[in-house]
């Protein structure tokens, strides 16, 4: 019987048993992968943050360099293994969570290495579990090499021919400006792009961001809903430079594939061979097995990670609590309000 179980080894999981362990509970990290830093590992190969050293440590463990300058991914799975090494956190690995139940104010989570039981349970899958991609995806030709951005690792992966890369964010920007330098390249996106530089004035646009205070800015509040709506901008100028130089072409949202034709909104087609889906994410937990935790649309029902379900937390979620709460930048702002949360009800109860 455990204290607190935390579903989750990535970067939420590992700050809050920071956290946990500074409360000195009896707790346990659970993870379905094999190791630290799976994820991140997993990660294309030329992947590099476009947030500072400064803004991408954990509680209690800065990341070394230069403060200014942009890690590349190994160096984050470096970190990652240094930080749960120099905290001992409790790990169990290849633990993948079959169901979780709430029984007389104890959970019982199964996985496939048996049962556990604990009095409190933190979620802290993270943001970017399973892949979204369109379901007209499956009508498109078998020839056509298709992946999600998660499983992208460089351009030798592809298929002799042209490429199309679809969605509007900041990997998908990464790797139609890495692709395009090989091969004839297409980028799909939805919206009108929004670039800021990555430095200004010899500073990261973040360390601009913190000074201005938008970092801390909370996800209810006008300026965080305004933000939220507008999506994340473009960071850095490689993609705009790109397409100046017309070493790629900007496509209008994807609406339909059918064998190796694909349709956009403006009506316009193309035939393609590789597509690479960089079209984000969706949570999805139907091993917690809960009653009233979601809302009509399927949404977890929560006030900053605290859920109506006594006992069951919630970390790691997109514009949690600010913009930051899906990423190393912000997750650890979360882990401790949680953990606070967590200590108050326990000390209420005893």
């Amino acid at each position: 019987m455990y204290d607190t179980i935390v579903i989750g080894a990535g970067q939420a999981g590992l700050a809050t048993g920071y956290y946990l362990k500074k409360i000195k509970q009896n707790f346990l990290i659970i993870d379905k992968g094999k190791e630290v830093g799976e994820s991140w590992m997993n990660r294309y190969n030329s992947l590099v943050l476009f947030t500072p050293r400064m803004y991408n440590a954990l509680p209690g463990l800065t990341l070394e360099g230069e403060m200014h300058g942009f890690p590349r991914k190994d160096e984050i799975v470096k970190y990652l293994k240094q930080y749960v090494n120099r905290f001992e956190l409790p790990i169990q690995f290849q633990t993948e969570v079959v169901k979780i139940e709430h029984q007389q104010g104890k959970f019982i989570i199964e996985t496939n290495q048996g049962t556990f039981q604990s009095n409190q349970v933190i979620v802290a899958t993270g943001a970017f579990q399973t892949p979204r991609i369109p379901s007209f995806s499956s009508n498109i030709s078998k020839d056509v090499f298709q992946i999600h951005s998660t499983q992208y690792k460089n351009p030798s992966q592809l298929k002799e021919g042209n490429v199309l890369v679809v969605g509007g964010g900041n990997s998908g920007a990464q790797i139609a400006v890495e692709l395009s330098k090989e091969k004839e390249t297409h980028f799909a996106i939805s919206k009108k792009i929004n670039y800021l530089p990555l430095v200004l004035q010899k500073k990261s646009i973040f360390w601009w961001f913190d000074k201005l205070g938008i970092l801390k800015v909370s996800a209810h509040s006008f300026l965080g809903k305004a933000i939220q709506k507008k999506g994340d901008p473009i960071f850095g100028y490689e993609l705009k430079d790109a397409l100046k130089r017309k070493e790629l072409s900007l496509k209008p949202r994807v609406i339909n594939g059918i064998q190796n034709e694909v349709t956009f909104e403006d009506q316009t087609t193309i035939k393609v061979q590789n597509i690479i889906w960089a079209t984000g994410f969706q949570s999805i937990y139907p091993w917690l097995k809960i009653d009233k935790l979601f809302n009509a649309d399927g949404k977890i029902i929560h006030h900053r990670g605290v859920t109506n379900v006594k006992g069951l937390y919630f970390i790691g979620l997109p514009w949690q609590h600010r913009r930051g709460s899906a990423l190393l930048q912000g997750v650890g702002f979360d882990a401790d309000f949680i953990i606070n949360h967590l200590n108050n009800q326990t000390v209420k109860a005893k």
